[in-house]
């Protein structure tokens, strides 16, 4: 199985969590908390992959980059996005310099 299966997938059992009851899940809670709440968790999240990175842990940072993706992931499908809306925009800018790209959206 690839690795845009997997995340393939996952963003539609996120998508299917968004009328789900809180109670059950994890993800709708998220959800029923809107998007200040799963800002927060992505810079907790974020916070923790930063400090995993500083210790040079391999796993912890595999554990933690796994956390900042999930959460990405759910601030995307609460607002009607997926993995395939981030991989359409990383084909676009496949071999384009990352210098140019930035500037390229700082232009318009």
């Amino acid at each position: 199985m690839s690795t845009h299966d997997i995340l393939h997938r996952l963003s539609e059992t996120l998508a299917s969590r968004r009328n789900a009851d809180p109670s059950t899940s994890y993800t709708a809670q998220l959800f029923a908390n809107g998007p200040d709440a799963i800002l927060k968790k992505i810079g907790e999240e974020t916070a923790e992959l930063i400090m995993a990175g500083k210790e040079g842990k391999r796993l912890n940072i595999v554990w933690e980059s796994t956390d900042v993706i999930y959460h990405v992931l759910v601030l995307l499908s609460f607002y009607g996005l997926g993995i395939e809306d981030v991989s359409q925009e990383m084909r676009r800018r496949e071999g384009i310099s990352g210098i140019d790209e930035k500037a390229a959206r700082s232009a318009k």
